[in-house]
């Protein structure tokens, strides 16, 4: 049987603390990517993924390395409640506490999916959907928190229903050519179930990607409200539980709001202006196309003043 030797912690070496000229060069971060960590974010529990980590300085007093143990050991702080703005801007303090002599900057950059219950469209029934989010939190000489989620949703290409309708108003020609003055109600009723529909036009699923940096006097993860205001101005979430209803609902809300990407972009775009919580935002919407084998991409970059070339 082998006997592991107990030794003072005192007494073990420590590589990373040497210093010497041979370390001089600055590094721009250092740290610990894809640290499992159970944690709560909008009032949900998040089983997330934490990138964590502080750059290092080449001055004579810092150190050859960072101390990830000290990183990690630091983390579980966020695991004892909600995590804020307030929570996030502490662990980072300490972060650069635990190497002031090596550090200025830190940063943790929080990942996982928020599962939200959604409700129907007509039928009342509720689902769960999964929302991709990240939470990056800086400090520095300064102290942000950007938030980014996204949002899946249907686009109906305008081109596409446009050219649609044409081919409606082709086959009504065909059908009733000569007989304008001796169409019944009951006769065209009959026709638009049958036959008023010849071509009809396509639709995809779609991603808006919304990042947004939060004002300085923010004290929570405005996660549900940037969720709801995206999908209010979009207007065609994706959803959950589906009876026929919702689906007549669904295509209903598809034919009011038909869009291209530059439009989606756009209607992102006011939302986000007129966001309380909104110092600055980035979108990225993606139309994975069914008509086409590539996708069809739009961005917008506000910085706080104006948009950004």
């Amino acid at each position: 049987m082998t006997v592991t030797p107990a030794l003072c912690p005192k007494t073990l070496p420590d590589i990373q603390s040497l210093r010497g000229h041979e370390f001089d060069t600055a590094l721009s971060w250092v740290g610990m990517e894809q640290i499992d960590l159970p944690v709560e974010i909008a009032g949900r529990p998040l089983a997330a993924k934490v990138n964590a980590g502080i750059n290092l300085l080449s001055t004579p007093e810092a150190e050859k390395g960072i101390h990830m143990s000290r990183l990690y050991l630091l983390l579980d702080e966020l695991t004892q409640g909600e995590v804020t703005p307030a929570a996030l801007r502490n662990l980072l303090g300490k972060f650069l506490v635990s190497h002031q002599r090596s550090s200025n900057r830190a940063s943790v950059e929080i990942s996982g999916e928020l599962l939200l219950s959604r409700r129907s469209l007509t039928s009342n029934h509720f689902g769960w959907k999964a929302y991709p989010i990240r939470v990056q939190a800086e400090r520095g000489e300064t102290f942000t928190v950007t938030l980014r989620v996204g949002i899946p949703y249907s686009s109906t290409c305008p081109a596409s229903a446009a050219l649609s309708r044409n081919l409606a108003q082709q086959q009504f020609q065909r059908d009733f050519a000569g007989r304008s003055a001796s169409i019944s109600v009951e006769e065209m009723m009959a026709w638009l179930g049958e036959k008023g529909m010849p071509g009809t036009p396509h639709s995809q699923r779609s991603w808006a990607w919304v990042s947004c940096q939060l004002k300085p006097d923010v004290a929570t993860l405005p996660f549900l409200e940037l969720i709801d205001r995206s999908e209010a101005a979009l207007g065609t979430a994706v959803q959950t539980v589906v009876k026929r209803g919702d689906e007549q609902a669904f295509a209903w809300a598809n034919g009011q709001n038909l869009m291209f990407c530059e439009d989606a972009a756009r209607r992102l775009n006011k939302a986000m202006l007129d966001a309380p919580f909104s110092a600055a935002f980035s979108l990225r919407v993606e139309h994975q196309e069914s008509l086409h084998a590539h996708n069809a991409v739009a961005r917008i970059h506000w910085t706080g003043n104006h948009h950004a070339a």
